[in-house]
C-alpha cells in the first residue's frame, strides 16, 4: 500500500491554503500544528496533556464508549446480526475519562476507551482561540475524539475533513470513493457512529468472504500522524482510522462546500433507494438517463429553453427554493 502524499504547496497554520482545502485527494501536513500549546503538553507527558485539557473544561458530560478487551479496539457490531453494537455508552465528564486513560495506559489487555465527535467548544471554551485552525470564512465544525488504541471502521462522511493528531499517533488508511464495490459496505441504519462502514476486519480480513478487499487495499494509501501532523481528507472518500498509543486526541474540522439549506444527499440515495433500485432494469436505466441529464450532467444550457421563472428546481437553488421543495417533499412523503 502506498503512502498518502505530504503537501508540497505553501502552508501556513494560521490561513491553510484554498488549494489544500479544496484538493480531490488526501495530503498529509507534517508538523503544521506541532506550534499548538495542547501538542507540546502532549510532548512532555500524558499528565501534562490531561492538566492543559482540564484548564479549558467547563463540566459539560460528553458521551464515553467503552468496549471489552477481547473487541481489541473495534468500534463495530455485536455480531453477524448487525443489528447491536459491541460498546456500552456512558456520560461522564472529562476528568473521568482522563483518568480512566491514565490508569489503563500501562494495562497489557486494556478495555477501550473512546471519546468520539464531541464538539470542542461544548467542552472545551477557549480551546480553539489557543489552537487555532485557519479555515478562513468556512463555516467548520469542530470535533475532538479521545481515547487509547481503539479501531474505526472504514467509513466516509459528506463534509470535507482536516484531521490534526494532537497527542498520541494514529494511522489512517484511506481508499477513494470508487472502492466502496470492494469495500463491502455494511447497512445505512443502524451503523455503530452515524454512516454505513466497511465489513471488513482490517487487522484480520476475511478474504474468503470478502474476496475483493484485496483490490480496495491495493488502491488504498496509509499515513501514521505523529503529533502536530495533521490530513486533509476530501468528501466521500473512505477512511479507516486507529489510535496507536495509550493516549490519543485528535482534533477534526468538518465543513461542506455548498450552503446549509442544500440538503445532504444521503437523502437522495434513500428516496432513491425506495423507489427507483426495484424497478425493472428497462426503468432504471432510462432513470439512470434522467438523473444523467438532469444532475450529473447538468449545466446551464440544461434550463436555457425554459424561461427563468418557470425553472423551478431546474434551474439553480436558492434557500426560498430549497425550503418550498423540502415541504412539497415531505407532502409527498406523507401520502
Amino acid at each position: 500500500m502506498r503512502e498518502v502524499p505530504a503537501w508540497a504547496g505553501p502552508f501556513e497554520p494560521e490561513a491553510l491554503p484554498d488549494e489544500l482545502l479544496g484538493a480531490d485527494r488526501p495530503f498529509v501536513v507534517r508538523g503544521g500544528f506541532a506550534h499548538w500549546p495542547v501538542v507540546q503538553a502532549a510532548r512532555q507527558s500524558e499528565v501534562e496533556l490531561a492538566r492543559y485539557l482540564m484548564g479549558f473544561y467547563n463540566g459539560v458530560r460528553m458521551t464515553l464508549f467503552e468496549l471489552a478487551p477481547q473487541e481489541r479496539g473495534r468500534v463495530f457490531y455485536a455480531d453477524d446480526t448487525l443489528s447491536s453494537f459491541n460498546f456500552r455508552r456512558h456520560a461522564a465528564t472529562l476528568d473521568q475519562v482522563l483518568t480512566g486513560l491514565l490508569g489503563l495506559a500501562q494495562t497489557t489487555e486494556p478495555p477501550a476507551l473512546y471519546v468520539g465527535s464531541t464538539t470542542v467548544e461544548a467542552v472545551l471554551p477557549g480551546f480553539l482561540q489557543a489552537n487555532g485552525i485557519g479555515l478562513g470564512a468556512r463555516d467548520a465544525l469542530v470535533s475532538l475524539w479521545l481515547g487509547n488504541r481503539t479501531r474505526i471502521a472504514a467509513h466516509y462522511d459528506l463534509p470535507d475533513n482536516f484531521a490534526i493528531v494532537a497527542a498520541g499517533r494514529r494511522r489512517f488508511t484511506v481508499f477513494p470513493p470508487e472502492q466502496i464495490h470492494n469495500l463491502y459496505v455494511g447497512p445505512l441504519d443502524p451503523t455503530p457512529a452515524g454512516q454505513p462502514v466497511s465489513l471488513v476486519d482490517f487487522l484480520e480480513p476475511d478474504l474468503e468472504r470478502f474476496p475483493r478487499f484485496a483490490q480496495a487495499w491495493e488502491a488504498g494509501e496509509q499515513a501514521v500522524l505523529e503529533p502536530g501532523d495533521a490530513l486533509f481528507i476530501p468528501s466521500m472518500w473512505f477512511h479507516h482510522v486507529e489510535g496507536l498509543e495509550a493516549v490519543n486526541l485528535l482534533i477534526n474540522a468538518w465543513w461542506r462546500q455548498t450552503p446549509d439549506y442544500i440538503d445532504s444527499p444521503l437523502s437522495a440515495l434513500r428516496l432513491a433507494l425506495m423507489t427507483i433500485r426495484d424497478l425493472p432494469q428497462r426503468e432504471r436505466r432510462i432513470w439512470a438517463h434522467h438523473f444523467q441529464h438532469f444532475v450529473f450532467a447538468a449545466d446551464a444550457a440544461t434550463w436555457a429553453h425554459i424561461p427563468e421563472a418557470a425553472r423551478g428546481l431546474l434551474g439553480p437553488i436558492d434557500e426560498n427554493l430549497s425550503r418550498q421543495a423540502r415541504t412539497q417533499l415531505l407532502n409527498q412523503l406523507k401520502r
